[in-house]
């Protein structure tokens, strides 16, 4: 059968929650419906109800996407938007892809620590050995028709030209970051002339003319506070422990960069403070009752990033006896 008409297996969900604090001013854009005569030329993305600003969480998982993609080493193999480059898994098997000429490999979407925790999108026109495409349905074996597409030999194996490659899905999810209560009530009372913002005033001065060009962005005031949460879906429980150690490496790794735009003039630094970890098998959700589940109670916690790396032999170890024991009660 086919890779791609086999169902994901689903062993169970890690939740990891935590607070982000704001350190510096930060900006995530949401887009202006008007430009007013002294207004705002950048405004942050808000709540559409509560008008408070929230942190996306396609924001914060492209930025991990982005660090782990550096951290991995991956090859830029699939075109972007305005001339930029990113990379991508063309297909759940290892291949090439062909840009101008060059032969750039990839890692199938199967093995990939990148594309398994945040899904890609099956690229197009690119190369994987024969026998697997023909094994895995990606060209059609049919005598005639199969001798006519295009052969190439790469790294003295013959691969095959194939059309259109496989998605896979993303194990990693991150919600929308909203304000905890404490810090909204802070910011209602802030008097900035802005809902809870802050103004940003800037010159961006023409290294030609010397002419100055004012901006006002707004921004989330440093001292903010946001609740956190991702989760992760375990389908392979070898591949469990090294994909959390990666999303905790780059969340690590994001508190010395910066989230949101404009991280190289002193925006968006943040820091993760008090994680929890929560652990269900399929277990606990079958025999899940009304009074409560040992899934209320947080299997491992971390005041920060620095602690939970410290610590992630403990994590290790209580989430393979859990995966242990939840393999042996089916």
């Amino acid at each position: 059968m086919p890779a791609s008409l086999t169902q994901n297996p689903l062993l169970g969900k890690i939740r990891i929650t935590s607070n982000i604090h704001v350190d510096t001013g930060l900006h995530i854009g949401g887009g202006g419906e008007t430009l007013d005569i002294g207004g705002i030329d950048k405004p942050v993305i808000r709540d559409p109800i509560t008008k408070y600003p929230y942190l996306p969480g396609s924001s914060i998982k492209g930025k991990l996407r982005s660090i782990l993609e550096r951290l991995l080493k991956k090859p830029l193999n699939r075109t972007g938007g305005s001339g930029t480059y990113r990379y991508e898994s063309d297909d759940l098997e290892d291949g090439f892809t062909e840009i101008d000429g060059m032969i750039i490999p990839y890692e199938g979407a199967k093995t990939c620590q990148v594309s398994r925790l945040f899904g890609s999108t099956g690229g197009s026109k690119f190369w994987v050995r024969t026998d697997l495409a023909i094994e895995q349905g990606l060209v059609q074996d049919d005598g005639e028709k199969e001798k006519k597409i295009p052969r190439k030999t790469i790294n003295n194996q013959e691969h095959i030209l194939v059309d259109r490659g496989r998605n896979t899905s993303a194990r990693l999810m991150v919600r929308d970051c909203h304000l905890v209560e404490e810090s909204a009530k802070v910011l209602r009372e802030i008097d900035t002339g802005l809902y809870m913002t802050e103004w940003k005033f800037e010159n961006g001065i023409d290294r030609v003319t010397a002419a100055a060009n004012p901006r006002q962005l707004e921004r989330v005031p440093a001292g903010s506070l946001f609740k956190f949460e991702l989760v992760y879906t375990v389908e392979e429980e070898e591949q469990t422990i090294p994909d959390l150690k990666n999303i905790a490496i780059a969340l690590t790794i994001l508190e010395d960069d910066a989230l949101g735009g404009h991280g190289s003039r002193g925006y968006g630094k943040i820091r993760f403070q008090n994680f929890e970890f929560f652990y269900r098998n399929l277990n606990d959700y079958q025999n899940m009752s009304g009074n409560a589940s040992s899934s209320k109670n947080p299997i491992k916690t971390a005041g920060d990033t620095a602690a939970l790396l410290d610590s992630f032999g403990d994590l290790t170890d209580e989430i393979n006896n859990r995966l242990l024991s939840a393999s042996e009660g089916n």
